[in-house]
């Protein structure tokens, strides 16, 4: 069946049963909004959820709908741009720029100079622009300083280059937890540092969004840009990952 037609009838029947369906979360959806990560789940575990058995997609997706169904029947909307907005998601944006940004920056050093100096201009060079590329700054790791971000008070990200932010991402666990100890919440996603290298946090905000470049793995002098480019993790490129081989 056709997506908007699909969903479109299943908003409508959210909306019919506002009451109960719009509203209402469940446990588990709570659960996985605060619950704290450990050693398997990273955080990110709870992004996607558990499989559902029924036909109708998650609350939050199910409310989306139900907005999107009812301006377009008073005509506010445009189905058309909507669906325009959301192919633009789908298939324009997302941590693949970001990965063949941070390929490019391992194998052009002057690329990378020009990126550490000025992300946006850097990045424009290559026809990275808009959804927030303007206000990249990028941050290096190295073997004496690892960085991560977080935005402290909402969930600011660098839509141009990494897409939409995963949700542990938004989480208030991830935003306080990372700020106060930062090594444990590192080393729960299963990146351990020496003791003798320096953590620094950096805390996005509306104006500065900030891009990790990670560092290039050991053997892969000979990779071209897209391969080295298979290597970079979204998770690489905020600071709670590391690439490897």
């Amino acid at each position: 069946m056709e997506r908007r037609k699909f969903l479109g009838g299943a908003a409508a029947g959210v909306v019919a049963g506002a009451a109960t369906t719009v509203i209402g979360k469940s446990q588990a959806q709570t659960n996985s909004d605060t619950t704290k990560p450990n050693a398997d789940s990273h955080f990110h575990s709870h992004e996607g959820g558990s499989p559902s058995h029924s036909l109708l997609p998650a609350d939050p997706a199910l409310r989306v709908k139900a907005m999107e169904t009812l301006l377009i029947e008073k005509g506010l909307v445009d189905p058309a741009a909507v669906d325009a907005i959301i192919d633009q998601f789908e298939h324009n944006l997302g941590p693949k720029i970001g990965a063949a940004v941070v390929a490019k920056a391992w194998a052009d050093p002057a690329f990378k100079k020009a990126l550490m100096e000025n992300a946006p201009k850097a990045l424009a060079s290559i026809g990275v622009v808009g959804n927030g590329a303007e206000q990249i700054i990028a941050v290096e790791n190295t073997d004496k300083v690892h960085n991560i971000v977080v935005c402290t008070l909402c969930s600011c990200y660098p839509w141009g280059v990494l897409g939409l932010p995963p949700a542990w991402y938004k989480s208030e666990a991830y935003r306080s937890r990372v700020v106060r100890e930062p090594r444990k919440v590192l080393s729960e996603f299963g990146v351990n540092l020496p003791d003798q290298a320096e953590v620094r946090v950096w805390d996005s905000n509306s104006e500065m969004r900030y891009l990790v470049l990670p560092q290039r793995p050991k053997g892969t002098e000979t990779m071209s840009e897209a391969q080295l480019a298979a290597l970079v993790s979204r998770d690489s490129m905020i600071g709670t990952g590391i690439p490897a081989v």
